[in-house]
């Protein structure tokens, strides 16, 4: 670790007790900060508080109560799900009060340098790529952030022959004050998360937070395709390195339908890539360009490009069965994601779908869905998903009650050379913790046909 000293006798307010805030509490006390920890929920029954509690560490649990900020923290970290609007953390910015989010503090101790992925969609996919290139380049990449351990915990063990790829939200990067890593991943915007952040445009700034601090001996791996995110970008002081889809370009890195072209060259032929979808074509390009920049070998990359099949429950590809290629979607919470996974086959589609109600429109999927034939609907949205259905032409329409049921229909109304695709446009929490349960429950039904 480094910069270890500046937290010695600092006050630190820890605000949330998720896995962050847990991870976040330890590393500070032994760093030698006085730690405070605040969680909403009560202390009792909270396993985490009473592990902390254990440590010497007071926890104030029940709600967030204002009046805390009266300690005269040096500064404050916070949980990323929890809201600027939250009544504590609304007073501490009034205060103009320094508040992170642990990513921050992972920037300031990691000797390793940090390749940072951002993005509305695709983040999870290009940090998993980009770790398997590197892995096989054995530039021993380690993997943190929001698709692996807290990422503060993975900087405190990381050494300068190693290398951090890290997920990073708008949640995590709206904390963060110097944070700079070496490489940054800006995949594509669009809207998300207005609830939280309040507006398009304070949604990009976070996102922006990513690249901010670089300087010109640090890259900005971005898409070009959108103008929103070049136009954005410009001011910005870091190595330019646009990613496109749309043909070959002279500058960064780009494909076409035989090609992916590095500053203009032919790289590696498409032919070879496992992974199906235009979406996914562009989080080859950065990964592919971000493994590149670290001094991978083209062997490594080609690799992992020809042997690569999809994030567990991102565009997953789970088995074959009697001419029906199955694929696991579960983490299409919303209709742009859903949107990318029906784009992404020419084959007739029997879609299952449905899930949290939260009001929104399914409208954006309305040109997609020439190509899908039978739908199963499941959740709260179930009728609602299949009136849309309906109004799209699509000649079949199904409600099941349960996962398992889902996947027997489906099947039940496929024919050879089918796509049967969970992609639920909706989130899980009617009737799963998560969309991880919800897409293994999908598997566990899949390999029971």
């Amino acid at each position: 670790m480094k910069n270890i000293e500046q937290f010695i006798g600092k006050r630190v307010l820890v605000v949330g007790l998720a896995k962050s805030g847990l991870a976040t509490a330890g590393l500070l006390r032994r760093l030698g900060a006085e730690v405070v920890v605040n969680d909403a929920k009560p202390l009792e029954g909270n396993e985490e508080a009473a592990e902390l509690q254990a440590q010497g560490v007071e926890v104030i649990g029940g709600g967030h109560p204002s009046d805390l900020l009266k300690r005269d923290f040096d500064f404050i970290v916070k949980s990323p799900g929890i809201p600027y609007s939250n009544p504590l953390i609304a007073k501490a910015v009034a205060a103009n009060s320094t508040i992170w989010t642990e990513i921050e503090l992972a920037g300031i101790i990691s000797e390793a340098p940090i390749i940072a992925i951002t993005g509305s969609n695709g983040k999870t996919t290009t940090t998993t790529l980009l770790y398997h290139m590197l892995n096989i380049g054995k530039k021993k990449p380690l993997i943190a952030g929001n698709i692996g351990t807290v990422a503060c915990t993975v900087a405190e063990e990381a050494k300068s022959d190693e290398v951090m790829v890290l997920e990073a939200s708008s949640f995590q990067l709206a904390g963060t004050e110097n944070f700079k890593p070496r490489i940054a991943i800006f995949t594509n915007l669009y809207e998300a998360h207005l609830d939280y952040h309040g507006s398009i445009d304070e949604y990009l700034e976070a996102k922006l937070q990513v690249a901010r601090n670089q300087t010109m001996d640090d890259f900005l791996i971005y898409n070009d395709d959108q103008e929103v995110v070049s136009r954005s970008v410009e001011s910005l002081s870091s190595q330019k390195v646009p990613f496109s889809v749309e043909g070959k370009k002279t500058t960064g890195i780009s494909a076409d339908e035989e090609w992916i072209y590095w500053l203009g060259e032919p790289f590696i032929e498409t032919r070879i890539i496992k992974l199906p979808g235009r979406h996914n074509l562009e989080n080859i390009l950065a990964a592919t360009a971000a493994a590149i920049l670290s001094g991978c070998e083209k062997s490594a990359i080609e690799n992992v490009l020809s042997s690569f099949t999809g994030v567990r429950h991102r565009m997953q590809y789970v088995r074959e069965l009697k001419g029906r290629t199955i694929y696991n979607d579960s983490k299409a919470t919303n209709t742009l994601a859903t949107k990318s996974a029906l784009s992404s086959f020419r084959t007739p589609i029997v879609l299952i779908a449905g899930g949290l109600e939260r009001g929104h429109s399914f409208e954006e999927l309305r040109p997609y869905m020439a190509n899908v034939r039978v739908v199963v609907a499941i959740g709260e949205t179930a009728q609602r998903f299949t009136e849309f259905a309906t109004s799209c032409g699509v000649p079949q329409t199904f409600i099941a009650s349960a996962m398992p049921d889902a996947v027997q229909i489906a099947y039940d109304s496929s024919a050879e050379d089918d796509v049967i695709l969970l992609s639920p446009s909706c989130a899980s929490w009617d009737q799963y913790p998560n969309f991880e349960i919800r897409g293994d429950q999908f598997i566990e039904a899949v390999m029971k046909l």
